[in-house]
């Protein structure tokens, strides 16, 4: 059974924010990645139950990592993570695969609702 969720984004502070918002709810945090081309290879290890991709990153953004991790593993859930303004973004990012998506700040709700939905 996967376990866990894998964190991505590529600013510190908003992984702590992601993951406090998380244990506090009792989920597990797998892992955490700064970057779209970290993330895909700590999928592949880890095969976490879910992942919070952010967008926007160095190296590779969340949008090619999202690609790159459904064309491995075609039923892995993903939750994008969003600035406010990125709609064509996150229209792709749906239409790649994606479950859901949060935008940043966080609220806590709307994070755990979007878990919920993504791992059901």
């Amino acid at each position: 059974m996967k376990k866990g969720i894998l964190i991505v984004d590529d600013a510190a502070f908003m992984r702590m924010v992601i993951k406090n918002i998380l244990t506090k709810a009792g989920y597990e945090v797998a892992g955490e990645a700064c970057d779209g081309k970290q993330a895909v290879s700590m999928y592949q290890e880890l095969k976490p139950a879910l992942v919070l991709l952010d967008i926007t990153m160095p190296e590779m953004d969340g949008i090619e990592a999202l690609k790159k991790i459904i064309d491995a593993d075609s039923s892995a859930k993903v939750v994008m993570c969003s600035a406010l303004g990125q709609s064509s973004m996150l229209i792709e990012a749906l239409q790649a695969g994606a479950k859901d998506y949060i935008v940043k700040p966080f609220q806590p709700d709307r994070v755990l609702e979007a878990v919920e939905k993504a791992m059901k």
